[in-house]
């Protein structure tokens, strides 16, 4: 690779500046919006590859990819444009970017006390460029002050400074939530708070291999730098300015298509494993699931059905029903679906040499093809070798159409799970169709699996139209949000994996995939001992996606009841989880609608305070529940900082207030959850409900948490019905203030549907003795109010 040096201003255009470098590559600046500007290399004056998946600022990618040239769907304010000797520089009101010779970018932000750099390349030498590839790398200064977050699922600490980092989708079954590297995902988004110049993200669009490295490495000629480097593609990044990092995740959703809104039901727990459709009784394994939530009481709304539904002899063969297994599908799902439990059902993009339809799809030419040899793929997949199906060939996504639809959705199933899609395919130049231009696969690995998606959402889509489809997904790269929830893939069984597992869901959530969650009770390895699995169901019921799953080595199954001793423990814990349904909905409607985390690390909602920029396990959940499991072995005590927020923290359970800003040392037993609630908010909560369902709730609470100095709270409350698109919905607002010495609740209604619930009792915490009034009339606690 070659450093790149000489430029000089090629042009002024609509958007910003176009370069020459080396007398032969062009650089393109682009004002995208006040606060975010897009960099793209183009060597030779040609893109690599001249389409995008990820950027979708208007909410959706066409299919075959959106024209990088394309700057639709952004702001594109007015900016100025100025030139000096060797020096050029462009601004909006907030953001400022000055090129400098030799070649050199550096970006200021307008604050309070004038402008300030917040990022800048390293003067020594900011990008290479492959003479005779496509390889590139991208060098930025690095201050020790710096903190870095981002990059999705990564393992280890949420703070990303001094490690390095492989973006390479792998199947990394069994791995170390605190070491292992690379994972499932591709996310090349890093957001950095910065000691006085605010924060800032850079998402790099592109999908070949990449590495970063925060602070590892070293070098004597330079001083302090963090790297990007890539194996291929283009050099093509977006870089954005906020005040702070929640700002960042937010703009970085939104730029990439936004969140689904999946169905409500989503939200309760769901059931799976491999045991259940492993066995040669699969099915009579599966309706046993539903005797035995019924027989122990404990609600739950979906069952995720594994791969072995689809055997022949040891192996799975997509689409294809294991009849011995599953004798009578249709009896099967009705009795779920009369339960009320919806089926999810296990696919995966690649077909084995033998399956019975490999011929078929092979004639067809569905799959990614062999570099020399024009014939299909072969990889290393679930013990043989098989081919990947290329989604990027509109004749494989209608064969994937009409099979989910056939084999899955016309047999009562009405969910896909998206599994086992990294597409390991190490042929690098093997062919992709690419919509009709060919791509090799290593620069659009991360996008088969989201087409792979989106094809199964399209079937379901076209099947239930008036429905919000459901669908999840291991593998893909920024932009699979958009169709589907995700989760951290095939953790091992350990205590340590609870506390690594939050980090790498935070981890999400701050690169903008915000409907997540982890394997609760561990996929890989032995069974949980009995506490460690009732510690992994009350941290898991606080995450959007509340699964207990496994593939356990001593041939074992993780289920609610697997531990007669602690079962009431499990059933507490998913009962609290059903308790904050409504709460839970709001936040997930809040995604959906205004692209916000669910999940939160509290530095975000609190970044005055410097105590919660330590590594903790604590975490927020919305920015009302500061949630503190216990998730250390044998522990009587644990201590919990509740952060300064100015108004204090109720204990959720106790009904005590405490000051923010102190750590409290809680004692604590096998059945304690941790949870303290913001001073100034009002949750809605669920009474009576076995299922997510909202017609399931029998009693409505308003649990009110007022600011002790002040008597003041506000809440909102989200209501549809739960399932339908467009479905006409309630959206109440609610406020508390002090009047005479009494609370006095009030609150507005936005939207044309009723609320599910035409009543709601009004608790106060057990340490709040004001009286309390709605509108003006007085009531005492417990009282109900018409809504």
């Amino acid at each position: 690779m070659k450093t790149l040096n000489i430029w000089r201003i090629k042009s002024a255009t609509a958007t910003g500046a176009e370069l020459e470098v080396e007398g032969r590559h062009l650089l393109r600046i682009a004002v995208l919006e006040d606060r975010l500007f897009r960099v793209s290399l183009l060597k030779d004056g040609v893109w690599r590859l001249d389409r995008s998946w990820t950027i979708a600022p208007n909410g959706d990618a066409p299919l075959e990819g959106r024209n990088r040239d394309r700057n639709d769907g952004f702001a594109c304010p007015a900016f100025t444009l100025s030139e000096s000797e060797g020096q050029i520089v462009l601004a909006t009101d907030t953001m400022r970017l000055t090129v400098s010779t030799p070649l050199h970018l550096s970006w200021e932000a307008r604050t309070a006390e004038g402008w300030k750099v917040f990022a800048e390349e390293r003067s020594t030498g900011a990008l290479m460029l492959g003479v005779r590839d496509h390889r590139h790398s991208h060098f930025l200064s690095r201050s020790r002050l710096d903190k870095v977050y981002g990059l999705g699922e990564k393992a280890g600490l949420l703070e990303r400074s001094g490690r390095r980092y492989e973006m390479r989708n792998l199947d990394a079954m069994g791995y170390d939530a605190e070491t292992t590297d690379p994972l499932y995902k591709h996310v090349p988004f890093t957001l950095t708070k910065t000691a006085d110049a605010g924060c800032w993200s850079i998402f790099y669009d592109n999908l070949a291999g990449t590495w970063f490295d925060l602070g590892n490495e070293l070098d004597n000629y330079h001083k302090p730098y963090r790297s990007y480097r890539a194996e291929d593609g283009d050099l093509d990044y977006y870089m954005r300015w906020a005040d702070n990092l929640g700002e960042l995740s937010t703009a970085q959703a939104k730029m990439t298509g936004g969140t689904a809104f999946p169905p409500r039901w989503t939200l309760g727990y769901s059931g799976s494993t491999m045991s259940y459709t492993d066995a040669p009784d699969a099915q009579v394994q599966l309706e046993g699931f539903l005797s035995k939530i019924a027989e122990h009481d404990i609600p739950c709304d979906s069952f995720q059905m594994s791969s072995g539904y689809t055997s022949i002899g040891p192996k799975r063969y997509v689409f294809n029903w294991n009849t011995d297994k599953v004798p009578d599908v249709l009896s099967m799902t009705a009795k779920f679906r009369d339960a009320g439990v919806h089926l999810i059902a296990n696919i995966k993009p690649c077909l084995l040499q033998d399956h019975p339809r490999y011929g078929e799809a092979e004639d067809a030419g569905l799959f990614v093809r062999d570099s020399e040899t024009g014939k299909p793929e072969r990889s290393i997949f679930w013990d043989d070798e098989g081919s990947h199906l290329d989604f990027t060939k509109p004749e494989t996504q209608r064969w994937w159409q009409e099979n989910v639809t056939r084999q899955l959705l016309e047999k009562g199933i009405g969910s896909t799970w998206n599994d086992n899609n990294e597409y390991e395919i190490w042929d690098d130049l093997a062919l992709c169709e690419g919509f009709g231009s060919e791509i090799p696969v290593k620069l659009i690995r991360p996008i088969q699996p989201i087409l792979m998606t989106r094809a199964s959402e399209t079937a379901q889509k076209a099947h239930a139209p008036h429905l919000r489809p459901y669908l999840i997904s291991r593998s893909g790269a920024p932009g699979l949000q958009r169709y589907a929830q995700t989760w951290t893939g095939d953790n091992r069984t350990d205590w340590k994996t609870i506390r690594w597992n939050i980090r790498m869901g935070l981890g999400l959530s701050m690169s903008g995939f915000f409907n997540i969650g982890h394997d609760v009770g561990g996929f890989a390895g032995l069974k949980p001992e009995p506490e460690l699995f009732v510690r992994w169901v009350q941290n898991g019921i606080f995450h959007p996606r509340f699964t207990i799953h496994s593939w356990n080595d001593d041939h074992t199954v993780n289920e609610p009841w697997m531990y007669p001793e602690v079962t009431h423990h499990i059933r507490d814990a998913i009962k609290l989880r059903y308790k904050l349904m409504p709460y839970l909905y709001t936040l997930l409607w809040r995604m959906a609608r205004f692209d916000e985390a669910m999940m939160r690390p509290t530095f975000v909602e609190f970044p005055d305070d410097q105590r919660c920029w330590d590594d903790t396990d604590d975490f927020m959940l919305g920015p009302d529940l500061l949630v503190a499991n216990v998730v250390d072995k044998g522990v009587a005590t644990r201590k919990v900082y509740l952060p300064e927020n100015g108004t204090g923290w109720w204990d959720f359970h106790a009904g005590t207030w405490h000051k923010g800003g102190q750590e409290l040392d809680l004692s604590v037993d096998l059945g304690s959850m941790p949870l303290f609630v913001r001073a100034g908010a009002i949750l809605p909560l669920a009474e009576g409900s076995s299922r997510a369902a909202p017609e399931a709730e029998t009693g409505r609470i308003l649990a009110l948490f007022p600011v002790p100095a002040t008597g003041e709270a506000t809440g909102e409350l989200f209501e549809d019905d739960g399932i339908s698109v467009d479905a006409p919905f309630s959206h109440l607002s609610f406020s508390l203030k002090e009047a005479g010495g009494a609370l006095d609740l009030d609150w507005t209604k936005d939207g044309s549907g009723t609320p599910v619930l035409s009543e709601a009792t009004l608790v106060l915490p057990k340490g709040e003795t004001r009286t309390l009034s709605a509108r003006g009339t007085a009531l005492g606690q417990g009282a109900s109010i018409s809504l």
